[in-house]
């Protein structure tokens, strides 16, 4: 992938959580681990270009990049003289409702010629790293949900097998309140992973601003500080839910306090209490963890004198972003090329793309039930999902006129190759032509024909494409299991084929 659509992503992601999820250009600048000056020169050039979100999709990735940046915008100049007293506004940053942008704003009325908005974060920061470096993080009802696995596993008994399976337990708390969900779950890959979150969402009653996930494989492809790539499935998700991720630093297990406090608890409140039990599905350990979860939930924490039920019900719960209506359902994506009958594979069937898209990387979405193609984040083709291994799903209109898609390979191209090998090669080629829906989707097989022909000595080729005519074997594999039998049983000096009018034989064409 190119540098230019690693950027691309940035900025739209960037325009996403600015107009949809409504986050401020300092809480963007964290999520997509750039600076705040980026953030806001992004949105200013986008609302030169008038531009709004979602983009609009007739505009291609290309399109807006050339209307975002069609020349190299002027430096800002930086302004600045008189620094706020840090400490008061520390103490004004621990009052509730009070941010660093309205502190700001009050600074700049008393100091108009003072410094801009990002300069003073930065300044503030820098400050705080001085006086305490590890400075406790705020936290504010509602925005963020910390998602990890437990370590302890429960083990499942097969009713069948009698095999014995270790349970995943999947965790999600509130930063605010504490508030904690958990399930067990079949394994960490990428389906059970969205699912958890989906089924967290519904727990809630509601979304969160921010998601702080671990750098697991199903939700971060790529760990990095500065630019972490998010598994596309994972992300679709969270831009379906409106909802930033901000995956935590690896091996930084104070990225995620709550969540790493909260599967503690899990494993002491409710796996522990259930280690002599036996469970034979998953179904009846999910079950039996709910009131235990319910529970913990309930429990009244000392040091605060509520419990994360109340505390829910006070801060994150009047805070949470509303569920939509439906919720998300699991799509797999995977990038691919365009063969040269202009179809991708996926799930080992054929899906048609226009014929003017040759050989460049698409990307597959793949739902349950329909299958949609991109290319350069515009919508290219969408087919019903099919299951059928080795099946064509093929839309008329991306066919090229004549059927043709490279001007070297054509239907009497491969019958003029299997006419210079014999006629009988050349019949089997025109038989396989005819089999198919449309000529374009045997191609393929008959250029497979075509090399087999030359590995084998003539008489075993012509034997071999008699028996595939007179048994309708009209595929790659088969011929090449009858020639594979053929050539083990082959004696050079004995004419191995049958009399038939059809075939004359090697001495015919000396």
């Amino acid at each position: 992938m190119t540098q230019e659509r690693l950027a691309m992503r940035k900025i739209k992601e960037i325009l996403r959580l600015k107009w949809e999820a409504g986050l401020s250009n300092r809480a963007i600048a964290r999520a997509c681990k750039i600076s705040n000056s980026t953030v806001s020169e992004t949105v200013q050039r986008a609302r030169a270009a008038g531009l709004s979100w979602p983009l609009p999709e007739e505009l291609g990735e290309d399109e807006v990049y050339q209307r975002l940046f069609p020349k190299s915008a002027p430096a800002a100049v930086a302004v600045g003289r008189q620094l706020p007293e840090w400490t008061e506004v520390r103490q004004e940053m621990s009052k509730r409702g009070v941010t660093l942008r309205l502190l700001w704003q009050e600074y700049r009325e008393k100091y108009p010629a003072g410094y801009g908005y990002t300069q003073y974060c930065e300044h503030y920061r820098s400050w705080c790293q001085q006086v305490e470096p590890s400075m406790r993080r705020v936290r504010t009802g509602g925005e963020e949900l910390e998602v990890d696995y437990a370590g302890m596993t429960v083990p499942v008994v097969d009713p069948e097998s009698g095999e014995t399976w270790e349970a995943q337990i999947f965790v999600a708390t509130l930063g605010a309140s504490g508030y904690t969900y958990a399930e067990a779950q079949h394994s960490q890959e990428l389906e059970q992973w969205i699912g958890g979150h989906v089924r967290a969402f519904t727990f809630l009653g509601g979304v969160p601003k921010i998601l702080r996930p671990d750098n697991l494989k199903s939700g971060v492809k790529k760990a990095n500080y500065y630019e972490p790539e998010l598994n596309p499935s994972y992300q679709e998700m969270a831009i379906y839910y409106k909802v930033a991720v901000l995956p935590a630093r690896p091996y930084k297990p104070k990225d995620k306090p709550k969540v790493e406090n909260a599967v503690q608890n899990v494993e002491r409140w409710v796996l522990a209490p259930l280690r002599k039990c036996t469970f034979f599905s998953l179904a009846d350990l999910n079950r039996a963890m709910q009131p235990l979860l319910k529970a913990l939930n309930a429990r009244i924490m000392q040091h605060l004198g509520q419990s994360r039920q109340e505390l829910f019900l006070e801060l994150d719960q009047p805070a949470l972003q509303p569920l939509p209506i439906e919720p998300y359902e699991f799509a797999e994506w995977k990038t691919v090329r365009v063969n040269i009958d202009y179809h991708v594979v996926f799930d080992k069937h054929y899906y048609s793309v226009p014929y003017t898209l040759h050989r460049p990387p698409v990307e597959v979405r793949a739902t349950e039930r329909m299958v949609e193609i991109f290319y350069l984040g515009k919508q290219v083709a969408i087919h019903p999902r099919s299951r059928k291994p080795g099946g064509f799903t093929t839309c008329p209109a991306h066919m090229p006129s004549r059927h043709r898609f490279v001007a070297e390979v054509t239907s009497e191209y491969l019958l003029r190759q299997g006419q210079a090998i014999s006629p009988i090669t050349a019949q089997l080629i025109q038989a396989i032509l005819v089999s198919r829906p449309y000529p374009e989707q045997a191609y393929r097989t008959c250029l497979g024909v075509l090399s087999l022909s030359k590995k084998y000595p003539l008489s075993i080729v012509e034997q071999a494409c008699q028996r595939a005519l007179l048994g309708q074997l009209l595929s790659y594999g088969l011929l090449k299991a009858e020639l594979e039998a053929l050539a083990s049983t082959h004696h050079p000096n004995q004419d191995p084929l049958p009399a038939h009018d059809n075939i004359r034989g090697r001495n015919y064409y000396q």
